[in-house]
């Protein structure tokens, strides 16, 4: 049986030339999410991403605009083997830190997540990130915004 389409609110957060992500392990090594999870039943996009960054990154912050929409369908992509039903949507928001005197300080960190880091943009090519194609969009420290839908990518 196929499951259904999950829709997370991600958020991206850039500061000093450096973006915030979750830092996660597996078999493979080192990996970098943006901070952000599955919105729930009755919660507005705005709040999800709000209560994910608080409870993955322990900071609050201000949600602006929609900045990408991506589909990840799994069984195009490497992790095939792991969920090939798995179908998520994700919207991005550009968002600012109001308070970042807790960064880090988690209340439910994610499975495999071991922190929080702030990534330089201009060595970002050298991080395994996911979507990868972060690594485009802000390539040069500059958010590179030629699109909101980006398609089925990773």
């Amino acid at each position: 049986m196929k499951r259904k389409v999950r829709v997370s609110a991600k958020a991206i957060i850039i500061r000093d030339g450096r973006l915030l992500a979750m830092h996660h392990v597996d078999a493979e090594g080192n990996y970098f999410l943006l901070p952000g999870g599955g919105q729930h039943n009755g919660e507005t996009l705005i709040s999800a991403v709000e209560r994910e960054c608080q409870e993955e990154a322990g900071v609050k912050i201000e949600v602006g605009d929609v900045l990408f929409i991506r589909d990840y369908i799994e069984a195009n992509h490497e992790f095939a083997r792991d969920k090939p039903d798995f179908h998520q949507v994700e919207i991005m928001f550009q968002c600012k830190l109001l308070d970042d005197s807790k960064v880090g300080r988690a209340e439910e960190m994610d499975t495999r997540q071991i922190g929080v880091c702030w990534i330089p943009l201009g060595e970002i090519e050298k991080f395994r990130i996911y979507p990868k194609i972060l690594k485009t969009l802000l390539k040069d420290n500059k958010l590179n915004k030629q699109k909101i839908y980006l398609g089925d990518v990773n």
